[in-house]
Formats: structure tokens, C-alpha cells, sequence
């Protein structure tokens, strides 16, 4: 095979594999609807139930360079339900900004999570009114000896080859 034509052959190979890595901008709404309806339950005050309230931060952007400069995240939001034989009641899902402004709650009523079930909530990467502080404030409930709910974020970018990810962890607060 002449130079000319190896040449070409590898400039054509690389722009076909260039022009795959870059994903498109997707065009998303920022703001999804998600129907829990169906989970819908009724929580008596007579119930003997354990009541509590756990915070959760969340990063729909974090600052890189200086604080002029920030990168869009996409958080994915675990509320999971540990026990083996028990449902628990998710009773608040508040999602605020990083000033403490309401942006949306995800509840119109209590739920019910089935035992080992795990709910999410999916924060796009081109929603950005959360910032650098957003956070979630969950109001839950289960029977005295159910463990916990535990509520976790993964916020995760990619840009071409790079990519960053990182955990938090709820905290009961009440």
C-alpha cells in the first residue's frame, strides 16, 4: 500500500473514532415528573411509627479552576429502603438551591418503599438550578425496629476521555 493511501486510511480511521467520543447534547426537560401514585399510602398519627428527617447535599455543579468557572453534573438520588421484610413511608422529598430556595418537592403525599426497594430521583446535568449547594431534606418513617432508609447522591460528568464521580451521604437530622 502506497504512503498516500496509509494516510488517508488512518486520517479516515481516526475521524470516525473522533466523531464517535464526543456524545451530542441532549436536550432534556430539567425538570422530570416522576409518578409515585401508585406508592401512595395513608399514615395514621395512631400508628406506632418511628418518625425522622435526614439531609442530603447534592452537586448539580461544582467549581473547577476558580469559582468563576463550574462544571455541570448530573446527581442521581438513592432513597433505599434496607429491610429485609418491611416497607418504610417516605413522607417529604424537598429538593433547594444552593441559597435554600425551594426548587421542587417530589412528594404530594406519603409512599411506601417495599422491603430492599430503592427510589431515584434523576437531577439532569443541564438542570442547573440546584448550583454548587444544592440539597434535599427527606421526612420518613417505619416501624420501630426498621432500620433507617439511607438516602446517597452520585453526581457523575464525563467530557471526552475525562470523567468525575463522587458519593454523599445522607444524615439524619431529626
Amino acid at each position: 500500500m502506497n504512503k498516500k493511501v496509509q494516510f488517508n486510511a488512518i486520517v479516515l480511521f481516526l475521524l470516525i473514532c473522533f466523531s464517535n467520543c464526543a456524545p451530542d447534547k441532549l436536550v432534556l426537560d430539567p425538570i422530570p415528573t416522576f409518578d409515585w401514585s401508585d406508592r401512595v399510602t395513608a399514615i395514621s398519627q395512631s400508628d406506632s411509627l418511628r418518625h425522622g428527617t435526614s439531609y442530603l447535599s447534592v452537586y448539580s455543579q461544582i467549581y473547577s479552576y476558580t469559582e468563576h468557572i463550574s462544571l455541570d453534573l448530573t446527581a442521581t438520588v438513592s432513597i433505599r429502603n434496607t429491610s429485609e421484610t418491611d416497607s418504610i413511608y417516605l413522607k417529604k422529598a424537598n429538593y433547594y438551591d444552593t441559597a435554600g430556595n425551594p426548587i421542587q418537592s417530589y412528594l404530594e403525599a406519603p409512599i411506601a418503599l417495599k422491603a430492599m426497594e430503592t427510589l431515584e430521583i434523576v437531577i439532569a446535568e443541564v438542570d442547573k438550578k440546584g448550583g454548587t449547594g444544592a440539597n434535599f431534606m427527606f421526612e420518613w418513617a417505619t416501624k420501630p425496629n426498621v432500620s433507617e432508609p439511607i438516602f446517597e447522591a452520585v453526581m457523575i460528568s464525563t467530557y471526552g476521555q475525562q470523567g468525575l464521580s463522587f458519593v454523599t451521604h445522607g444524615k439524619r437530622v431529626d
